[in-house]
């Protein structure tokens, strides 16, 4: 990519913007699975309702720990149960089957997809189970904490799970999503993004991004976290109504 390009980037790009931009592969990434799995899931509808393995009240108990209707969290249980199928059919999701609903082969191998994979394994066993699934959907729900958001954002980030940002993991982390998005930009300008990030973040200048310094940066800059939201997971149900073959409840009507 020329020369023109690259300054022209550095200079009319503002820091928000370049940061904002690095979190929105987050959201396609989940929004692309949700939709991909949507369309796999339509055929069942001639299918026999059967019930979910995971139990009504575990269901009940997700919904009354997070964002979703009893309702939502099943249609989730049919998204979770098609990938958890895929390749397997243990009742986990593997980074093969996330891979393969996403890129449409098992094989290959992606830092940001396996990041987000490594935050959704909450309980770090190498696999996905439906609780798991349904809590890290909730970070992006429209009505989840600006904390909880928060949480992901930075964990994202801190590759080495060290608790601290440092420049490397930003840099690795940028330049594997902007590989993703078949984008191509110079060392230099890559280096001055890093550089201008932690010269606003960095408050203690300790060469690190620490939770604190995290938080007030996006405290100054709050457009930040509008890039971990999904609007219409408020309304999975509507958004998707082919992910709900059997209900033991129905959700109430709002008055």
């Amino acid at each position: 990519m020329d020369s023109t390009w690259d300054s022209q980037a550095s200079s009319s790009l503002s820091l928000t913007e370049r940061i904002c931009g690095a979190f929105f592969p987050v959201i396609l990434v989940v929004d692309a699975l949700v939709v991909a799995l949507a369309r796999f899931c339509e055929p069942k509808r001639k299918s026999a309702a059967q019930k979910p393995r995971f139990g009504f009240r575990d269901i009940q108990r997700l919904s009354e720990e997070t964002e979703f209707t009893v309702n939502e969290v099943e249609a989730l249980n049919e998204l979770f149960k098609k990938l958890s199928r895929s390749i397997i059919d243990d009742g986990s999701i593997h980074k093969e089957e996330l891979r393969l609903a996403l890129f449409k082969t098992p094989l290959g191998e992606n830092l940001f997809l396996d990041r987000v994979f490594d935050l959704f394994d909450q309980k770090r066993n190498g696999v996905i189970d439906f609780e798991e699934f349904v809590r890290s959907f909730n970070i992006f729900h429209p009505q989840a904490s600006q904390d909880v958001k928060l949480d992901f954002s930075f964990k994202l980030y801190d590759l080495r799970q060290t608790g601290f940002i440092e420049r490397e993991e930003v840099e690795q982390m940028v330049a594997a999503i902007l590989k993703e998005s078949n984008l191509d930009i110079s060392d230099e300008v890559l280096h001055h993004v890093t550089n201008q990030t932690f010269l606003e973040a960095d408050a203690d200048k300790d060469g690190k991004i620490n939770k604190e310094d995290w938080k007030a940066f996006v405290k100054k800059y709050p457009s930040l976290l509008n890039h971990m939201t999904l609007p219409y997971l408020r309304d999975v149900t509507a958004r998707f109504p082919s992910f709900v073959f059997y209900t033991e409840v129905k959700d109430p009507v709002p008055v």
